[in-house]
């Protein structure tokens, strides 16, 4: 007797299928997942929230006090503190991002090998929350530029901020891509996720956070600008500082730079989505 099947799960799937349907058909597990990622950081924790507001404040002073006090890092005139949270703001967001996707597999193979969804769903998830951690942030970062505005401070911002929404949008999907590479090589070589961890931290240096692109030394500022990452924050403190530098062809630069890593990404997470219970 023929039977009818209200769901027919298939193991072929080409290495560049996107599950669009299936994501948004388990939207209801994404948003468990944000929550979850929100909720539970600071759970059972004194101050909790007030931890968003703490670490970039306690990293911000850290930073005017050994880059901007000891080794007198130029901030191009603009006051310490704001040009400090406007990179940690970003770089954190990235970082968590990357680390989020990082850790796909590793992190979530419990439930990979119990139940099946699209796995993609996990990382975008992480994405969206740690983007509800930056829009927090943000609001510290508008309380001190308000401040500096209200005592005329060098700071001035002009229509490039309007762009603010579409870099962070690039800042996130570069860390997506970058961070599908090695969650789908640490399914199965566990070692390099203590060499990436490093490797984060010396790219950090290799960003525009701490000092301003101009201060530079033009040996070494074309490695600087290599950087995809390097173009919006320059563009972020362009925006709403007045410093920095707009690079149209250097944005350009970084969204080809997103759209062609992106592909690899994809290939190799579809292809280790496959099997990767037998190697995790």
């Amino acid at each position: 007797m023929a039977e009818d099947w209200t769901l027919v799960i298939k193991p072929e799937k080409r290495l560049l299928d996107v599950d669009i349907k299936g994501i948004w058909r388990y939207r209801d597990l994404w948003y468990m997942y944000v929550k979850r990622d929100i909720v539970t950081v600071y759970k059972q924790t004194i101050l909790g929230p007030l931890w968003f507001f703490i670490q970039p404040i306690f990293t911000t002073a850290m930073y005017m006090f050994v880059f901007g006090g000891l080794a007198g890092i130029s901030t191009d005139g603009v006051p310490q503190p704001l040009f400090y949270l406007s990179g940690i703001m970003l770089w954190n967001y990235f970082s968590e991002c990357f680390n989020g996707a990082s850790n796909t597999f590793t992190a979530n193979a419990g439930i990979f090998g119990k139940v099946y969804f699209p796995r993609l769903v996990v990382p975008l998830a992480s994405l969206t929350s740690n983007l509800i951690k930056m829009l927090i942030q943000l609001l510290l970062f508008i309380v001190v530029y308000v401040y500096y505005v209200a005592i005329g401070g060098p700071v001035s911002i002009n229509a490039t901020a309007l762009l603010f929404p579409i870099l962070v949008f690039m800042l996130a999907f570069h860390a997506l891509s970058w961070g599908l590479i090695v969650s789908s090589l640490t399914s199965k070589y566990r070692d390099l996720r203590y060499l990436v961890g490093f490797g984060l931290q010396l790219f950090m240096y290799a960003t525009p956070i701490i000092y301003p692109l101009s201060a530079a030394s033009e040996k070494f500022r074309w490695a600087l600008e290599l950087n995809p990452l390097t173009p919006i924050f320059e563009a972020v403190k362009y925006g709403c500082l007045g410093c920095g530098s707009l690079s149209w062809g250097g944005l350009l630069y970084s969204t080809l730079f997103m759209t062609v890593t992106l592909f690899l990404p994809l290939i190799l997470f579809n292809r280790v989505e496959r099997n990767f219970m037998d190697t995790v």
